[in-house]
């Protein structure tokens, strides 16, 4: 059931920040409505394509507030590492529509750009914009605090880290992310607290199990002095690459 669940978090991430507006709430709009149309257009064709981009382009020009057509065009310029154009077109998403974008945004910025300042300040800025959770990345594998998190964790704050995850996995509306534990489980061990380490990662090998659960359970092991087991961990670890 956890393992399908982390599947859902990640259709339902994907399915927010990606997925386009229902043109129909823009009825009353003509130019707004016909500039949805022009967006779904572009989705038809391939992301970054000159197709695509001028349905864009057009939909931009038929109603400047259509955030949406301001968002997506931006991913494949920060695919290509073209950051200088992504961010010019992802502020004016933000500007439009803070709520839905800030989150994406700030995802960006942590996955791209290791900007680490920049993810927490969109975090914040977004968590004192909405009276609901605040969701997930745009690709569904952590929640925006968890994300949080991980910044810290960038910026070797670990103890800081450590405390917003384990808040994020305590609370009522937490879904489990793909590799929630194994970073809470990297993060302890970073400070030295390996049991609460092993823990970690062995419920990341019930839930998701990646091969990087099995090498640092053997780093664990190593530093507990323990070769047997660290061997035995790190074999598993071999065991588990070949598998994925």
């Amino acid at each position: 059931m956890r393992k399908l669940q982390v599947l859902l978090f990640v259709f339902l991430a994907s399915t927010k920040l990606f997925g386009i507006p229902n043109c129909n709430i823009y009825k009353e709009d003509e130019d707004c409505y016909l500039a949805c149309k022009e967006a779904e257009k572009a989705i038809q064709h391939s992301q970054g394509s000159k197709a695509s981009q001028e349905h864009f382009l057009k939909s931009i020009e038929l109603c400047p507030e259509f955030a949406y057509s301001y968002f997506s065009p931006s991913i494949p310029y920060a695919k290509r590492g073209q950051m200088n154009i992504w961010i010019d077109l992802i502020n004016k998403a933000v500007e439009l529509d803070p709520e839905t974008y800030l989150g994406g945004r700030g995802w960006y910025h942590w996955f791209f750009m290791h900007n680490y300042e920049k993810a927490i300040a969109d975090i914040d800025k977004l968590d004192s914009l909405v009276d609901y959770d605040i969701g997930p990345t745009g690709d569904g594998y952590y929640h925006l605090n968890i994300m949080k998190g991980l910044c810290y964790k960038g910026l070797k704050d670990f103890d800081k880290a450590i405390e917003l995850i384990e808040d994020c996995i305590a609370s009522e509306d937490y879904y489990q992310g793909a590799y929630d534990n194994l970073h809470l489980g990297v993060l302890y061990l970073e400070v030295n607290q390996l049991e609460k380490a092993l823990t970690e990662f062995k419920i990341q090998m019930e839930l998701n199990d990646v091969s990087e659960a099995y090498f640092y359970s053997a780093r664990v092991y190593q530093k507990m002095g323990d070769s047997g087991k660290a061997l035995d961990y790190q074999i598993l670890h071999l065991k588990s690459m070949i598998k994925e």
